[in-house]
């Protein structure tokens, strides 16, 4: 399963409004369909979602932005957070 960055939506706000990047790549970093990236960028999704970006919240490298924004075949890769690692693998009993 691949990692979805903080606030997906946002995210996808801050990158459309901010970067030169395609439907695609936004779409598969942030979880969400194509057709919502361009409903984004259209004004019919998202509306009054404040960007959130990823850059200065270390979760996208401006290198990747780039690499992207260059060639769109490539998937946008997140960066790893320290902090989660092995949050995923706590799923132990509940205490009531």
């Amino acid at each position: 399963m691949m990692s979805k960055p903080l606030m997906a939506k946002a995210t996808a706000v801050w990158l459309v409004d901010n970067t030169t990047l395609s439907f695609r790549p936004i779409a598969e970093f942030c979880g969400l369909h194509e057709l919502e990236v361009q409903g984004i960028a259209d004004g019919d999704v998202a509306t009054g979602v404040k960007g959130f970006d990823p850059v200065t919240h270390n979760q996208l490298d401006e290198v990747e932005i780039k690499r992207g924004e260059a060639d769109p075949g490539p998937r946008l890769n997140l960066k790893p957070n320290p902090a989660a690692a092995g949050e995923e693998k706590r799923r132990g009993p509940r205490y009531t």
